[in-house]
């Protein structure tokens, strides 16, 4: 199995991804690149975009649905989606350098990410969570 990776779960109403990760870091990368394929999410190939994002942590679960939370403002409000993440964690604080391009297509739409049944868990392999996304 990879160490690292995301795939869907069955859900009744909404969408669920499972994701697993040796570090945390990873973690958010690969919930990210699993939300953006549950979306259907294509970006330009050029006009590569920058930007960086600082979220405080008090806990895992908190700054993992920050961290996608903003993800998915800067695909409504900016029309923005990101495929190269640079993490940098330091005491109570997450920076990302988030590169990627306009979206060219978006084939469904994530209103947000809930802390519904939210809970990482630390496991032989690093970390593994489920995420719940409002749709």
């Amino acid at each position: 199995m990879n160490h690292s990776g995301y795939r869907e779960v069955e859900h009744t109403a909404d969408w669920e991804l499972k994701v697993w990760a040796p570090d945390f870091p990873t973690l958010l990368e690969q919930a990210a690149r699993g939300m953006y394929a549950l979306s259907g999410v294509e970006l330009f190939e050029s006009h590569r975009i920058t930007r960086n994002l600082s979220l405080t942590i008090s806990d895992h679960e908190s700054a993992l649905v920050e961290f996608l939370n903003e993800l998915i403002w800067y695909g409504e409000d900016e029309r923005l989606g990101f495929d190269q993440l640079q993490f940098t964690i330091l005491e109570d604080c997450l920076s990302v350098r988030l590169t990627g391009a306009p979206i060219v297509q978006q084939k469904k739409e994530i209103k947000a990410v809930t802390f519904h049944n939210l809970q990482i868990h630390r496991t032989e392999r690093g970390f593994e969570v489920n995420i719940v996304f409002d749709v």
